[in-house]
Order: C-alpha cells, then sequence, then structure tokens
C-alpha cells in the first residue's frame, strides 16, 4: 500500500487539479490537503506523470509515500527516477 498527499495553499487548486485528471467535478471538505492510498503501487505512476506535466499549470505540491513513514517530495528533478523506481521496485 502507498500513498499520494497533495498540499496547497490556495483554495480550490488541489479540486481544479483531481477534477481534470480524473475527468470529473471533484468536491473537498479540505481543499488544501488531499490524500489517497492506493494498494498496487504502480498505479501511482501515471498521476505523478500527470503532477509533473502539469506543474506550471496549478498551485500544487505532491509527496508520495512508498514505504510507511517515509515521505518523498515529488518534483521535476526527482520525478522520472520516481517513476523508474516504482517499476523496477514492484513490477507487476
Amino acid at each position: 500500500m502507498v500513498l499520494v498527499n497533495i498540499f496547497s495553499e490556495k483554495k480550490g487548486e488541489i479540486e481544479n487539479f483531481l477534477s481534470r485528471f480524473y475527468n470529473t467535478d471533484i468536491n473537498l471538505n479540505n481543499s488544501l490537503f488531499w490524500e489517497k492510498t492506493y494498494d498496487n503501487p504502480v498505479e501511482i505512476a501515471e498521476i505523478i506523470g500527470i503532477y509533473i506535466d502539469n506543474s506550471d499549470n496549478f498551485s500544487i505540491t505532491m509527496w508520495i509515500s512508498l514505504d510507511k513513514h517515509i515521505y518523498v517530495h515529488v518534483n521535476e528533478l526527482n520525478a522520472n527516477e520516481l517513476i523508474k523506481y516504482i517499476y523496477e521496485r514492484f513490477p507487476y
């Protein structure tokens, strides 16, 4: 099980990002924070890629956790390596 956390200081920004990602309207109770748990770690590669491709369009930050209590900040410098690592570590 892995986690994706998205933070923003701008209200509604996470909802806008997720609405575009999921292609549906998203309404969050706490619009400055979003967390999702994935059973299949490979599934987070897509949201990482979309996040990086759109990082100039949204004022959000993303953190992932592949191991309990260890979080990695996703950014343009490490996104490709993180995606490669995920596919190597979880090759199913």
